[in-house]
Order: C-alpha cells, then structure tokens, then sequence
C-alpha cells in the first residue's frame, strides 16, 4: 500500500468531526525523544496531542517515570574488550536484534492519518522487534498486517464481560500471527486524565477490534465510555481464561508489586509486565524504574521481565536491564516520531534507539545484553 493508497482510503474517517492528523511521510531527526513531543505538539491537533501526552490527576507519576532514572547511575568498565556491542536478545524463542519492542497504545489515528498501519511499516522496515497492538487500535487487523508484514506481533487485550466475545477477539488476533496475549490490569477504568475532561475529548473515529462488544464503534466516544464496556473486574481467573483459551504465553501488564507479582505467576502468567501505563491510571503510583528491583527479585529468573514507562535514552534502557528487565517497551516516542514523518518516523525512532544503547553499552563496558544484566548500578543521593 503506497503512501498516497493509506492517506486517500483513511482521511475520511480520521478527519471526522474537523480532527486533522498529520499525513506526511519523511525521516525524522532524532537528537533526542524530549525533543520529537516538543515538536509533535505543533503538528498534531490539541485534542489528540493532549491524550497521547497527558496523564492523570496532578501528572505526578508520568513526571516520577521520567525523573527515577535520576535516582541510579551506571558504573562504566573499562579495559573491558568491547568493541561493536551487540544488542540481539530473544524471548519465548523469538529472535529479535534488539531488546526493546513497541509497547501497546491506542488509537495510533491521533498522531498519524496512516493509523496503525504506519506504525507497523516503520517497525516491520526496522526489523527484529515486536508490534504489541492494542484492542483499542483505530485500525484493523487487515490494515495492520498491510505495513506489518508478517513480522512479529503480540496482543494486548481489553477484555469483554461476555468471554465468548473474548474468545471471538482471541481467535481473530491468533490467526492474524500474535504470538503472545498481553492482559491489561491497571486500566479497569480510566485515570482522571484533566487534560481530556478540558478538553471533552473523544476519539474521532473508530475501533474495528472492540467494535463487536461496545454500543456504537467508539466513534464519538470517551474513553471512560469504552472503559465502561470492557471487563472491570479483572481476576486470576481471566489469566487462566487467557491461558486456556489462547494456548499462547501470556503476559500480565500493569505489574507494580511483588505481591501481584506472585498472584501472576501463580495464575499460569509466562511472562511479567512493569508498567503504571505511562503515569494515565492512578496518580500517587510509582515511577516504573522504582518498582522494577523488587519485582525482579520476585521473579527469580522464572519468567521473562518487560519493562514500561519512561523509556526516552538509551541509559534508560540500560538501567531498566540491569535492574531485572528482559525486554523494555517504548511508547510515547514511536507516536511523536510517527506524527512527524509517517511510518519513516517511526523508523527513525527505533534506529535511534539502538544506535543510543549501542553507545551506551560501548562506554560502559558491555559487549552483550547478558553483559548489561550483570552490570552494577549505584544509588545516586
């Protein structure tokens, strides 16, 4: 699908109700990812950019994800013998070459006119990660996979109360090509997101994945509407559900306790997910680094650890690896870079990204991703 094929067939439904996403298709210059949400919030409408970026209450767990990485510091090795640091890694026997992925993120259609399908370009161009796409994409899976590829992909679900229709979604998303099933916890319903009450937001066009259980297709809707009619009452039972049903592993996002953490694994859970949703749930929570130590610790070596929220420099990366995480989602970053340029921004992200923990990892003395799990950090005062 050309570039002109995408804008033409999805203008329609992204410009209702005036909203006016970006269309353009061009590499992005990434100095840094502070930068591209600076420069995202003049091209992209109010309404959308104030979602992408906002959080709720008094914003102090999304300020807390950026500034704990300021509470640990990296201890360089030298005479270390590296050159060229390598930067593959795999999970549940997939192979990537690099260990970060997109994290899942609704509604890619606020950033971009191309939707999701601009997004899962710029990954599949990238190659060697992971798409996780969101039950509340703007875009189907048919037009996904027209920029995926066939390449990697995994499924966060927002679950209905009727588990038939679950099965139905679970079905669509396995034969789609997910090779893993992410269960939301933490988003049961929505934060108190300030800058979309201001704003009375409400998403410009649909939800082809949720469409079958919702009152409408979340065209015109709040989020808290369509929170309304997912599952609130998430349980172990559901990771057994999930567990069950898919017969693929399963991931439990949301994880911010070693409590939970057990209940996870004790639930059938084959992999753990540190994220408080980019600072958009319950404000007061921790920054997601700070949780990071003690679930590892939990964890014991049992179940691969991914790792969200706050991720903007390759030091992040290093850090939230060295503190137990086997994978780090990145989140916010991909949106701005794909408002700024299409599916080549979102290119530019990620190439940005390893070529920033590539250097990271050559100035402190690592030649692998194993080599990063053993480095020490130190406490900063």
């Amino acid at each position: 699908m050309t570039k002109k094929d995408i804008t033409e067939e999805n203008k329609e439904d992204v410009n209702n109700g005036g909203y006016d996403a970006p269309s353009n298709v061009n590499e992005v210059e990434v100095i840094n990812t502070y930068e591209l949400e600076e420069k995202a919030k003049e091209v992209v409408p109010k309404g959308g950019f104030d979602y992408m970026s906002g959080a709720s209450g008094d914003e102090f767990t999304l300020q807390q994800n950026t500034k704990v990485w300021d509470k640990k510091g990296i201890l360089p090795r030298v005479l270390a013998d590296v050159e060229f640091p390598e930067t593959s890694t795999s999970i549940f026997g997939q192979e990537l070459k690099v260990p970060f992925v997109m994290s899942p993120i609704a509604a890619h259609g606020l950033a971009h006119q191309t939707k999701e399908a601009g997004t899962a370009r710029g990954i599949a161009e990238f190659g060697g990660s992971i798409m996780s796409i969101s039950a509340y994409s703007g875009a189907s899976f048919s037009e996904i996979e027209e920029g995926l590829k066939d390449n990697k992909r995994w499924f966060q679900i927002y679950m209905s109360k009727d588990d038939e229709m679950n099965k139905n979604i679970i079905d669509e998303a396995k034969s789609d090509g997910a090779s893993a099933i992410i269960l939301t916890a933490d988003a049961t319903l929505g934060g108190n997101r300030d800058r979309d009450d201001r704003n009375k937001f409400v998403y410009p066009f649909g939800m082809p994945i949720v469409s079958r259980y919702l009152k409408g297709d979340a065209k015109n809707m709040s989020l808290n509407n369509i929170y309304a009619q997912s599952k609130q009452k998430i349980s172990t039972d559901d990771v057994h559900f999930l567990k069950e049903y898919s017969g693929l592993p399963v991931f439990v996002k949301g994880i911010q306790t070693p409590e939970d953490t057990m209940s996870a694994l004790g639930a059938g859970a084959d992999g753990i997910w540190v994220s408080n949703h980019g600072g958009r749930q319950l404000d007061g929570a921790p920054g997601s680094f700070e949780a990071l130590e003690s679930i590892s610790k939990a964890v014991q070596g049992r179940a691969p650890i991914v790792f969200d929220s706050g991720i903007r420099r390759g030091e992040h990366m290093f850090k939230a690896l060295a503190a137990g995480a086997d994978i780090v989602g990145i989140g916010r970053p991909v949106l701005y870079g794909l408002a700024l340029g299409g599916w080549k921004g979102v290119q530019s992200v990620f190439e940005y990204f390893e070529n920033d923990l590539r250097r990271v990892m050559q100035l402190a003395g690592t030649q692998t991703i194993e080599d990063i799990k053993k480095a020490r950090l130190f406490d900063i005062k």
